[in-house]
Parts: structure tokens; C-alpha cells; sequence
């Protein structure tokens, strides 16, 4: 299942003397961190005894100190599976024990089948989704029925879900295919992101290696937790390095390489990949039901041999240190015993960290074509405000603004955060001052309010006239846009809140 996501947006409303609305997203909650390690980088020789042994000492000293401690030194190469073989058996051998009460999906489905399962398991439990996929595979077997269904027909079947835009985007991709495809979903990983509306890399390999047999890779929620763990790797869960390295290690259990060919524990020498979807459900299934987030349940898993966050926990893993290879990815972590401290949970509250704030997206929408700044971007905007308003009122008038622009938004915070199921609800409103901008004939007062978003696993699109009048940018993109002086304003006023 994704991660639960998290989005930002502002918001600035304006008196009646003035315009200008304020509208940020944040595609993740947490941190990126570029560093400059390589966890494929292999130890250094040294051809010096003397150095030799006394780096050895050294580093036998600090392993044996950082049992106790909360960082624990370790090499780079730690976070890369280097051989996957027992491994892969051990897992496929344990899969067959449990397949037939996976998924809603069956070996040797349609893509479109496979397709429909893996958009409705991203935000829902599998006992929810189960009668739901059942009723819907009624009403539209084919890719070709879905394609020929109304949005209203489309969103009935759906309802009970949440978060109707998947249900939308399904409608959607189906119609993409009978356009561009002849009817049928794309065979490979790349055309299907690329193509399909709503496939991300996990969904297009999910589907293109369960229906089609590619060696394509998956990395959802349960996967990344379940290799977090196999890896020790206890880094930010959304940062760019962390997940170049477990998409590498998903990637290691479907790759093809000639010594894994004919590996086969018992000797029968069959191919390891021949069934790479195979592989996939059985590392998904893996970590929904076995590595769970709470109480893993080590003692029934086929690969804890080879885990090293349980070798941890047990104090077996003591390895020697080269110093020239060691990981500057994970940050400390409170107690090595703990295997569901994997992986690490996001920082919450770190919106003034530039770092994050670069990974977010920005709304922008484009002003009419006539008119005053015809034509230019502006964050998005509520006109024509009393000029006297108290922070409440502030906060109720931009509910209701939010509530108009964005009406599958959910308008107040529930206890302890929104969950994986549910779509984006407003977290935070903070006020971002007021911004005087004077044109040659009037002076426009914005009042800039910094919205937070929590949920869903892609931004919110508001109601706007067509979708060529609204982007969403990246950080350095803002101010690179054809913004006006008064939106620009804005934004610099707006980022003192957050940076």
C-alpha cells in the first residue's frame, strides 16, 4: 500500500481593494537529503599491513561500541543484496503456501484485471476492496466497457472507496488505451507510466510484470518497509537516496543474472525469474502480512536469515568496517533491538528546512486573457475581501474558498493525522501576512494564508476552466514562471513562513 502522503498549500485572499491567493502543494513529508554516498561502492585494499591492522582495531572497537549506541556504523554495501539466490527461493517456496488467499487478482490475469486490483489496493484494506473489485469486474469486464462508461456510472461502482479521483483516472486510462493502443494496456513498465493516466513506476510494475512477465521492479508501502528492514536501512523513507537504494534491491529479486539462472534450493535447477510477478506479490505479500508495521512477525518468515534489522536485534551483527566505505544515508537510530523502528518514520514539523521545501509542488492558475494581467500566473485566489478580518475569520473564509476550489477535500484535521485511506484533508492553517502591491491605477492588498494538506497519493486538482489554466511546479520553477510583481510578492512572503 502507498505511503501516507502529505501536501501543503496557501492560500491569500485579498479586500475589496485588492486580489491575490496563495496556493502551495508538497508532494512528501520528509526531508531530502542528498548525500554523497554509493551503496554499490565496494571496500578499498590497503596495501599496507600495519594500516591494515590498525584500521581492523579500530573498527572492531567502534562495531563493538555501537551495539550500545544509537548510531551504529556501518559500511555502504550493507544496503545492497549481494546474492539474491537462497533468498528468492526461500521466498517463492513460502509464496506458494499462501497464494491462494492473496489478492483479489489470479496468476495469469489481464493486465486490465491486474490493473483495476492494484489502483483499488493503493489507498484500501484487501478484505474492503474484495466485494468491490467482484462488482465492478461485473459491470466492466473489459477495458472496453470501462472505456464506454460515463463518469457517473463509474464513480457508483466506486462509491464506498474514497478518493474518487482514482476512480476518474481509471475512466480515463481506459479510454487512453482504446485510443492509442487498440484497446489494450501497454506490455512494458515504461509505456504504461508514460501513457496511462494514474500508473506510477510502482502500479506500471505491478502490472506489466504480473500480466506481461517483465522483470520490472515494485516498491510500495509494504515492499519498502519489508527491504528497509532485510537492509538495516534506517534513512528519511522518501529521500531520494533512500529510495534509489531499495528500488535497486527490488530491482536485484527479478533481475536476471547468469548465475542465478539455475539456482534452485532443492536441485531441480528452475529459472528463479521465470515468473517475476510471481516474485512481486510474494515480496508485497510478504510485507503486508508478515513484516507487518507493528509486531512483525519474524519467527513465520521464509528470509529472516537474511534480514539484517533482525540479525540486529539478536546482536549477531557485528561486521568490520572499512572506514572509506561507510553509509552516510542512515541516520541514528533509537534502538537496534527494535526491528518495527524500520523504516524510518518521516520528520514531522520540518517545513522550515530548505531541503524540504524543494521537494514540494506549487499551484499555479492562469489569470483570464483579457483583464487586468491577462494571461499571467497567480497562486490561487479568493477577490474581494472586507479589508478587516481577525485571524478566524481569515481561517473560516479560506474553509470555505478551499472547500469551492476543492470539493473532494476533506475541511478539518482528524485525531492523530489522516491514514493511508483516506483522500486530502486540511492539517494546518497558518496566516502569511499581508502583501501591499500598487499598480499605476490601484494598490491590491494580499492576505497570504499557508495551507496544509495531508493524504492522497497525488495533489488535488482544483475546479478551474480547463486544465491547460493550471500547473503544479516544483520550488525553483516559481519565480521562473510568468508570474506578475504582486505574486511575486506574495511568494517571497509566503516562503518566510516555511524557510
Amino acid at each position: 500500500m502507498p505511503h501516507k502522503r502529505r501536501y501543503s498549500s496557501s492560500q491569500a485572499s485579498t479586500p475589496s481593494d485588492g486580489e491575490g491567493s496563495f496556493s502551495e502543494l508538497s508532494d512528501i513529508e520528509s526531508d531530502f537529503k542528498p548525500t554523497r554516498s554509493n551503496p554499490k561502492r565496494k571496500s578499498s585494499k590497503l596495501t599496507s599491513r600495519a594500516k591494515s591492522t590498525k584500521r581492523q582495531k579500530i573498527d572492531e572497537q567502534r562495531c563493538e561500541d555501537s551495539v550500545a549506541s544509537s548510531r551504529v556504523p556501518h559500511c555502504a554495501s550493507l544496503h545492497v543484496i549481494d546474492s539474491v539466490q537462497p533468498m528468492r527461493s526461500a521466498l517463492l517456496a513460502w509464496f506458494t503456501t499462501v497464494r491462494d488467499n492473496r489478492r483479489p487478482e489470479e496468476r495469469g490475469q489481464r493486465a486490465y484485471e491486474v490493473w483495476i486490483s492494484e489502483i483499488m489496493l493503493q489507498q484500501t484494506q484487501v478484505s474492503t476492496v474484495i466485494p468491490y473489485y467482484n462488482s465492478w469486474m461485473n459491470r466492466f469486464p473489459t477495458i472496453q466497457a470501462l472505456a464506454s462508461a460515463s463518469i457517473d456510472e463509474v464513480n457508483a461502482l466506486w462509491k464506498g472507496l474514497g478518493y474518487y479521483s482514482r476512480a476518474s483516472r481509471l475512466l480515463s486510462g481506459a479510454q487512453k488505451a482504446m485510443q492509442s493502443f487498440n484497446g489494450k494496456l501497454p506490455d512494458n513498465a515504461r509505456d504504461l507510466e508514460k501513457n496511462i493516466p494514474g500508473i506510477g513506476r510502482y502500479s506500471a510494475g505491478a502490472i506489466s510484470s504480473i500480466a506481461y512477465g517483465e522483470r520490472a521492479p515494485v516498491l510500495d508501502g509494504n515492499v519498502h518497509r519489508l527491504l528497509s528492514r532485510v537492509l538495516a536501512l534506517y534513512a528519511l523513507p522518501k529521500a531520494k537516496k533512500t529510495l534509489d537504494i531499495l528500488w535497486s534491491a527490488a530491482e536485484t529479486f527479478v533481475r536476471v543474472e547468469e548465475e542465478q539462472r539455475t539456482y534452485d534450493s532443492q536441485g531441480e535447477g528452475r529459472k528463479e525469474t521465470e515468473h517475476p510477478g510471481d516474485i512481486n506479490q510474494a515480496l508485497i505479500e510478504l510485507g503486508s502480512t508478515i513484516c507487518t508495521v507493528r509486531n512483525p512477525k519474524c519467527e513465520n518468515c521464509p528470509i529472516r536469515r537474511w534480514c539484517m534489522a533482525y540479525q540486529r536485534s539478536s546482536g549477531s551483527d557485528l561486521e568490520i568496517i572499512d572506514l572509506e566505505d561507510m553509509c552516510k544515508t542512515c541516520e541514528p537510530i533509537p534502538d537496534i533491538s527494535d526491528i518495527s523502528l524500520y523504516p524510518m518514520k518521516p520528520i514531522r514539523n520540518k517545513w522550515r528546512q530548505s531541503e524540504d521545501s524543494k521537494d514540494r509542488l506549487f499551484l499555479l492558475i492562469r489569470r483570464p486573457e483579457k483583464g487586468l494581467l491577462a494571461g499571467l500566473f497567480e497562486f490561487l485566489t479568493s477577490e474581494n475581501i472586507s479589508k478587516k478580518l481577525s485571524k478566524n475569520s481569515q481561517e473560516q473564509l479560506t474553509l470555505t474558498f478551499m472547500s469551492s476550489a476543492f470539493p473532494l477535500l476533506q475541511l478539518s484535521p482528524s485525531a492523530g493525522g489522516s491514514s493511508s485511506n483516506e483522500g486530502p484533508r486540511i492539517m494546518k492553517i497558518v496566516p502569511a501576512g499581508i502583501i501591499i502591491h500598487v499598480f499605476s491605477h490601484l494598490k491590491k492588498s494580499y492576505h497570504a494564508q499557508w495551507v496544509v494538506i495531508e493524504g492522497g497519493t497525488s495533489p488535488p486538482i482544483p475546479k478551474v476552466n480547463g486544465v491547460n489554466n493550471m500547473k503544479w511546479v516544483t520550488f525553483d520553477e516559481v519565480e521562473k514562471a510568468n508570474i506578475g510583481t504582486g505574486t511575486l510578492k506574495v511568494w517571497k512572503a509566503a516562503k518566510s513562513v516555511w524557510l
